[in-house]
């Protein structure tokens, strides 16, 4: 039997988007928990994927220059309109991996993944763009896909060499990480 999808629910209402992702993929609570197991190995390395995911942003000049712009983070002004203000231990791009961090640690922990926890993903989304009152952050979608499939690689990679971990359970575990990166990649695709 065919289900009937609202295309009109799925563009204004983030559950119902995410329950027909999620059938579509299926994924499902044991996803969940699969990331949250996945976690406890992760975690620790989180600081060197999020140099790794940083320094593959400053090998391009194209995404680089994201990183001159002024912008406000949370009540903190900053203001890299100078190239030679900005390197990779800087102030702005500690902050921003610091939030790289944060995000890592959340979606591989959160538990239940209920309406608060999917306008989070939406607003990972939408900070991203002009939307959220800052004109002048707003980063090309190509660029957004481009960094979603490399952290995706890097945590996938990290799967694989995890020694203490069977073949089955990487398995289910890849396909997770893989679930969860598309389902966040269309979180931030309705706000371009």
């Amino acid at each position: 039997m065919t289900e009937n999808i609202n295309n009109f629910c799925l563009d204004s209402n983030l559950r119902y988007r995410f329950e027909y992702l999620s059938k579509f993929f299926d994924f499902t609570n044991d996803d969940i928990k699969i990331l949250n197991e996945l976690s406890t190995y992760v975690q620790p390395i989180i600081p060197v994927i999020v140099d790794t995911v940083y320094r593959k942003l400053f090998s391009f000049d194209i995404t680089k220059q994201y990183f001159f712009h002024n912008y406000s983070c949370f009540g903190t002004f900053f203001s890299s309109t100078n190239n030679t203000n900005v390197s990779f231990n800087c102030e702005e791009i500690e902050y921003r991996k610091n939030m790289l961090s944060k995000y890592l640690n959340i979606i591989l922990t959160q538990e239940e993944w209920n309406d608060s926890f999917l306008r989070y993903l939406s607003f990972v989304g939408q900070v991203h763009t002009h939307k959220m009152g800052t004109p002048t952050i707003h980063v090309d979608y190509i660029h957004v896909l481009a960094l979603i499939g490399f952290i995706e690689h890097v945590i996938i990679d990290t799967i694989w060499k995890i020694d203490n971990i069977d073949y089955q359970r990487k398995h289910r575990a890849i396909f997770a990480i893989n679930k969860l990166f598309w389902i966040q990649n269309e979180f931030f695709k309705i706000h371009y």
